[in-house]
């Protein structure tokens, strides 16, 4: 077994490097993988690199990046007794779940990988969770008119689970790339925000109910598309606009409370659910099932469990496949041209 391992990375130029560094050491109430795929997140993961090529740090050291990925365990820590040794598995988690050849996870960020998937569909394990968490968040009832805004990975799954749930999905995006990826995903009626009057279009879709919620899926300035989305939400008699809104891509928006908004229900959602960046909790504590039953592993769980019923689709959101050696260039056109990549899986 070797005790050195290869990492993809980000180097203080912003460039995509892959370098070899030691196996972490595996410590009580963790996994060792022998990783089989990994998915980049755009957002997340690639978010600095801009700001990193413009303002250069030649001096500092390569960055290893990743937190989803798929794979064989190799070996398991003391207390472990979930996994085993060949058991085919999904982890998560920044800073374990790593672009790599073998990574070391906390046990409680993995979870067995269903029969029949293979770990190119299991890597998308935390932006699946990540999406499914801003929708429970949203809480969509059946009929209702639900909208997201930005086609990422994560907006992708987000649109998928609010269909899943039983509402009437519409997203708006400005890249026909990731537009067309929502169709062939099931998404009801995509808008690309460039051509055509996303208000507009949204509120002939909800046939003059107004929508009822939505998810923001992407990072920056978000102010302009949450001052569209108001003006989509159901308008009450008294003037008020009502409905609920879902910050899960960073976003920033700024915006007046009370009446400027209306009596409209604002949330974060914060990573996959319960328990992630609680270090006891991912090495194997629990919390009481019965107040928390939508832990960070269990919507793992269903995210895998969905994956492989065929109900939650991330094979269209697939655009590349590379080895180790051809990341770099394949994570270059998700930074450089986000209109022909968008799910890069990483088959080391």
């Amino acid at each position: 077994m070797s005790e050195t391992r290869r990492v993809l990375a980000i180097d203080g130029r912003g460039r995509f490097v892959v370098i070899e560094q030691p196996v972490p050491e595996v410590k009580p109430g963790q996994v060792r993988i022998r990783v089989g795929a990994s998915l980049v997140s755009p957002g997340t993961e690639l978010g600095g690199v801009r700001a990193r090529r413009e303002r250069p740090d030649p001096g500092a050291s390569p960055r290893p990046f990743g937190y989803s990925n798929a794979g064989e365990v190799v070996s398991v820590g003391e207390g472990v007794t979930r996994f085993r040794p060949g058991q085919r598995i999904a982890a998560i988690g920044g800073g374990y779940a790593l672009h790599a050849t073998d990574a070391v996870v906390p046990q409680n960020l993995c979870a067995e990988l269903p029969d029949g998937v293979p770990y190119a569909r299991g890597a998308f394990g935390m932006l699946a969770a990540t999406a499914l968490h801003a929708i429970r968040r949203a809480a969509p009832e059946i009929g209702e008119h639900f909208l997201v805004v930005g086609l990422g990975p994560v907006g992708q799954l987000a649109a998928q689970w609010a269909r899943i749930a039983g509402t009437h999905t519409i997203a708006w995006d400005r890249l026909s790339l990731r537009l067309e990826v929502a169709r062939r995903a099931g998404c009801d009626r995509t808008v690309n925000v460039g051509e055509e009057d996303p208000v507009a279009a949204a509120q002939a879709f909800s046939r003059g109910h107004g929508l009822d919620a939505a998810v923001m899926a992407f990072g920056g300035d978000g102010t302009e598309a949450f001052k569209q989305i108001l003006r989509c939400l159901k308008l009450s008699p008294d003037t008020h606009r009502m409905g609920r809104v879902v910050i899960v891509g960073g976003a920033t928006v700024q915006t007046p409370f009370a009446a400027a908004i209306g009596n409209v229900d604002l949330h974060s959602a914060a990573r996959t659910g319960p328990g992630y960046h609680d270090d006891a909790w991912e090495h194997g504590d629990e919390y009481p099932a019965v107040f928390l039953p939508w832990n960070t592993r269990r919507n793992l769980e269903e995210c895998l469990r969905f994956i492989r019923e065929g109900r939650l689709l991330v094979e269209p959101i697939i655009t590349h496949r590379v080895s180790l050696d051809e990341a770099p260039a394949a994570c270059d056109a998700l930074v450089e041209r986000p209109n022909e990549a968008l799910g890069v899986v990483v088959q080391p």
